[in-house]
Order: structure tokens, then sequence, then C-alpha cells
């Protein structure tokens, strides 16, 4: 049986159920590995229509004629490999009794049309798994439909403050008191970047402290993760392959990239996991450094601290049963809104619309902080639930008994708070008349503890 390659040999030494089995492996194969890459597949199938309309709702461009052509293709190359590998093994069954020079002939056709139409196979079906994980998160009914235009404000907290005097923005502010340095971080590295001097760097430390301190008692667990993640990583929570080349990648390590937000590390830490209902809502905090590219030109709105490639960020992050994480995204946002009510800061919270909502992302609500020295509200704090979008795809489950079947998780995540915005917010609204700035007492307090 030589005309037979090695992985046909092995099976011809197996029963004819394990030849089955292995012949319908490929199919599974590649069910697990688009099932883990979007949405659930059974929507697609089960109610094609509100699923692809979901999907053009957060998504207009998406291509779903390609999709349904190369699923259709990829169906019928695998009926045709899965027909040619049933005529070969059946042929191996009568070689088995006597080798004729006509049996050798047509296994070697055979094996030649196996393989031309194997390898087709797997063509069609990684465009296809790239198309998958380029699919977008559908958005949860109550989302409008649009783009930013359609945003609706659904509350406001706290009045704009009154100022007596021409209002300065940060960047002018910082001329006075000196909290950073975007020339010295320009000479070390590149534009966009900043160097926090030593009040620039107390009033750091003080934030995350307090935002730590808040987020622990509201239950999340303080988690200090790698900045440093596997491309794999960066796929499980989403951010691969749709915004491939938005992250710094080491030019030594092909495989490692800094990370964007926490989320991604978190995200991966339960990665391939049953966790037990005990454990529900695993809430977790963490504050890291974050690095985005921030592609494109921008104005003078997004000057200074407004939007720089490398900034300190405190995350929430929460894995909750389904059926619980709109009640789960309502408290992370309470979460959220109780730092920026201790600072006395002004905000507004808005629901995205679907087009603006992040690709993980089924809703998504805004905390966006009065900035005075701009003149306008700038997002601070983005709160999402993500339903099961990156657990299929990162493989995280949980048992709500011992002899449960395991069920997809939701998971949850919000900024709290991205600090570059936060101290412009600070800097122009506690701002005094001659340039200096009068920070609220419990952040003045817990920067003079620090040293």
């Amino acid at each position: 049986m030589f005309f037979f390659d090695s992985h046909e040999i092995f099976l011809l030494k197996k029963n004819n159920g394990y030849i089955l089995f292995c012949v319908l492996s490929n199919f599974f194969r590649l069910y697990f590995a688009l099932g883990r890459a979007m949405i659930d597949l059974h929507f697609l199938k089960n109610d094609p229509e509100k699923t692809i309309e979901g999907i053009l709702r957060k998504e207009p461009e998406f291509d779903i004629e390609r999709l349904k052509m190369l699923d259709q293709e990829t169906k019928n190359l695998r009926s045709e490999v899965e027909a040619l590998r049933k005529e070969k093994n059946e042929l191996a069954w009568k070689g088995a009794q006597g080798l004729t020079p006509e049996l050798r002939e047509k296994s070697i056709e055979l094996g030649k049309e196996l393989k031309e139409k194997t390898k087709n196979l797997e063509l069609v079906e990684q465009e296809l798994k790239k198309l998958w994980l380029s699919c977008p998160n559908i958005p949860m009914p109550d989302v409008p439909a649009g783009n930013k235009e359609a945003n609706k404000v659904i509350k406001e907290v706290g009045q704009k403050p009154e100022f007596s005097f021409a209002v300065k923005n940060h960047l002018e502010l910082n001329d006075t008191v000196k909290w950073f340095d975007l020339q010295a971080a320009a000479s070390i590295t590149g534009t966009q970047f900043v160097v926090y001097n030593e009040i620039g760097t107390k009033l750091i430390y003080a934030l995350t402290q307090l935002m730590l301190k808040n987020n622990a008692k509201h239950g999340f667990k303080p988690i200090l993760p790698p900045t440093l993640v596997g491309q794999q990583a960066l796929y499980n929570a989403g951010n691969l392959p749709k915004f491939e080349g938005d992250y710094y990648q080491l030019a030594q390590d092909e495989g490692l990239c800094l990370i964007p937000t926490s989320e991604v590390s978190l995200t991966n830490l339960n990665a391939n996991k049953i966790l037990d209902i005990e454990q529900m809502p695993l809430r977790m905090t963490s504050w890291t450094s974050c690095f985005r590219r921030e592609a494109g030109g921008y104005g003078a709105s997004d000057r200074g601290l407004i939007r720089i490639h490398q900034f300190e960020k405190v995350e929430i992050y929460s894995i909750c049963e389904p059926e619980k994480s709109e009640e789960e995204l309502e408290y992370m946002i309470a979460c959220a809104e109780n730092l920026l009510q201790q600072l006395g800061l002004q905000y507004r919270i808005s629901l995205l619309a679907a087009q603006d909502c992040s690709f993980q992302s089924a809703k998504t609500y805004d905390i966006e902080v009065w900035l005075a020295g701009q003149k306008q509200f700038y997002e601070i704090s983005s709160c999402s639930n993500c339903t099961d979008f990156q657990a299929r795809r990162a493989g995280i489950r949980y048992r709500k008994s011992i002899s449960a079947k395991p069920t997809l998780v939701h998971t949850l995540n919000a900024s709290s708070l991205a600090l570059p915005r936060l101290i412009v917010a600070l800097m122009e609204t506690y701002q005094q008349e001659d340039g200096t700035i009068v920070l609220p007492d419990i952040l003045q307090e817990k920067m003079d503890q620090l040293w």
C-alpha cells in the first residue's frame, strides 16, 4: 500500500469508524476555528437576515456577499475532498486483496486530485477564516443606528466651571506649572510622547492610587499584567486581524506587541479556561502603560496630552454570566463615575451609535469630561459590553453547576480612567488667574503623602 500517504496508511490500520472520524475532523477543525472567530455561527444559519442586518448596522462596508461566496465554496470543496478521500479509501480496501496495475494507476490519479483539492480547500478556508475574524460584534437592539452624529447623551452631571478671567488651555498653563515636557520626550523618542516632571509624576501616582482604591471598593481586584503580549492574545481580544498595523511590534521578536490597553492582557488571563459559577462576576482592575500608533493627522484640538502614543490608564474588566452583563455594565459605569464625582469634574454619558462602537463591542457608553480650555467634552472612559465575542475567540467558558455543560461568558471593560485627559481636565478646571492650579483636597492629600 505504498501508494497511500502516511496519514492514510495510519487510517487503514484502524476500523471504518475511525476513518470516518478523521475525515470529518477536517470539518470540525474549521467549524471550531470559525466558531471562535466572531459571532455565534448559529445566528447566520438560523436567522441570517437579522444577523446580516446587525453586521451591516455596525459596519456597512463589510463584504457579506464575499463571506457567503467563500462559505459556499468551502462547503463545495469540502464535499469534493471528502468524496475523493472516501473513494481512495474504498480503493485501498480493494488493493488490500491484491494490488493490480489498474488499481495502482487509479490510486495515483486520485492521490493527485485529492492533493490539489485539499490545497485549494485550505486556501479558501484561510480566506474565509480571515474574513470571519474581521466580522464585528453585532450591536444590541437598543443601540442607535448610524455613526457619531447618532450618539445619544443620556446623562450630564455637574456644572461647567465659571471663570472671571481668560481661560487657558493645559499647554498654556503648563508654561507656568511645568508639570510635563513634550519637547524633552520628542528629543528622546519622537512627537506625541510626554515626560512628566516632579509634580506631574506625583499627580500620576496619586490619581492611580485613588482609582485603584475606588475600584477595590467596588470589588475589582488589582492585577499587574504584562505590557507585551503575543499576537494570539490580540486575536483573542478582537484587535487582530482587523487592526493590523495599529500596534507597536518588537522588531527583534515579531511575535510580541505592546498592548493598546490592558483589556488585551486581562482577556487572555482566562483564555481556554472553564470558570466556576462561584467566581462570577470576576472583576479585575489594572494599571498599565498603553501604546497606540494613533496613525493619521490631528488638529489643534488633539495637541498636547489629548492624544499621545504612550499613556497611563487604569482599566476595569469583568467576566460575568450572560444574563447579568447589562446590569454589570451599569455597575462599571457607576464605578468610573464615582471617580469623577470625587474629583468634582463635570461630565456626561453618551450611548454610542452602532458604527461608533468599538469592533468588539455590542454596546458602548462613553463618559466624556468637560475640558474648559478646549471648550468641549472629550472621552475619558469607554465602557463596553462585548457579550460573548471575546469569550468565543479566547475560549472563556463557565459551568452553572458541576454537571452543567460549559457555556460562554460575557466580557466587559471600561477605562477607569485614562490619565492624560484626566490631567488636562484637572488643569483646566482648577486653573487660577495667575496660571497656577489648585487641585481638589482629596488629590492634594494623596500627593503630599507620596514623598
